[in-house]
């Protein structure tokens, strides 16, 4: 993977360009078992799992370090959670998302739809579909905690629409958003399943969308967002959750002013002082 971290509060990521001595995002299981007296065992499990990231880095450049601290810290972060742009990311839509799944009837917390008559259901396999009776349709994918995805001016953004839709009527299509969610412009793509842009001056979010382009029905599951890298359909959502710091640790480094600097971040709903 080319592309490196970033991380800080939406509209404010910063690039860490050094790699990480040590680097782990294991998703939290919470299974719980129950042995009973005749050996038999019963687990239990969240409906969701969430996310852990623990950074480690040597002799960090000064500038790089206090950012992170300042995360930490939460100093000059704002009161809501932070940014943590994987680089092993392959897909940032929720797990759940791209697979096309969702736990509220309809999947209005993964989907918005826009112009026209439309219909969001789940089919046989539980796969959430749109059927649309207008071929001017355009459907919206929702982060769930932001107007958008988080980008940074000069990002290289790759979106793939749906596995099955027909590439000669779809049109895939990223729109753009400052930081308190105003529209900015649209990077449009017509007859194709995908599109690539930038991110503009002054884009903190990007807001995926689709448009079938014809009557029927419509499955959601195997898009996929990317950064830097050429999408893959039906790639698992690693997701792009709001984070909050739990932990840190800043060492002074020989020489200075390098420092030794650990973040340990979890996935959360919200982040407040």
């Amino acid at each position: 993977m080319a592309r490196n971290l970033w991380i800080g509060a939406p509209g404010r990521l910063r690039e860490i360009q050094q790699a990480a001595k040590s680097w782990e995002r294991t998703a939290e299981l919470g299974v719980a078992e129950f042995k009973a007296l005749e050996g038999r065992v019963t687990t239990f499990a969240p409906t969701r799992t969430i996310r852990r990231v623990k950074l480690s880095f040597d002799a960090l450049e000064p500038e790089d370090a206090q950012h992170l601290v300042r995360l930490a810290r939460r100093v000059g972060t704002g009161r809501g959670p932070l940014v943590v742009l994987d680089p092993a990311s392959v897909n940032l839509l929720d797990p759940y998302q791209a697979a096309g799944q969702s736990d509220v009837p309809g999947g209005w917390d993964h989907w918005f739809t826009m112009n026209g008559a439309v219909t969001l259901a789940r089919d046989a396999d539980e796969i959430s579909t749109v059927d649309c009776q207008d071929a001017a349709v355009a459907v919206g994918w929702v982060h769930g905690t932001w107007p958008g995805w988080p980008v940074a001016p000069g990002m290289r953004v790759s979106w793939l629409l749906p596995a099955g839709w027909d590439p000669a009527t779809a049109v895939a299509q990223l729109d753009w958003k400052a930081a308190d969610g105003t529209y900015l412009s649209t990077t449009q793509a017509t007859a194709t399943t995908g599109v690539t842009g930038t991110a503009p001056a002054g884009a903190a979010f990007a807001t995926p969308v689709g448009r079938p382009g014809a009557v029927g029905l419509f499955g959601l599951a195997g898009a996929c967002l990317t950064l830097g890298d050429a999408p893959v359909a039906h790639a698992l959502g690693d997701g792009c959750p709001a984070m909050s710091v739990t932990a840190y640790t800043d060492v002074p480094a020989t020489p200075l002013p390098y420092r030794n600097v650990s973040i340990d971040l979890v996935e959360v709903r919200g982040a407040a002082l």
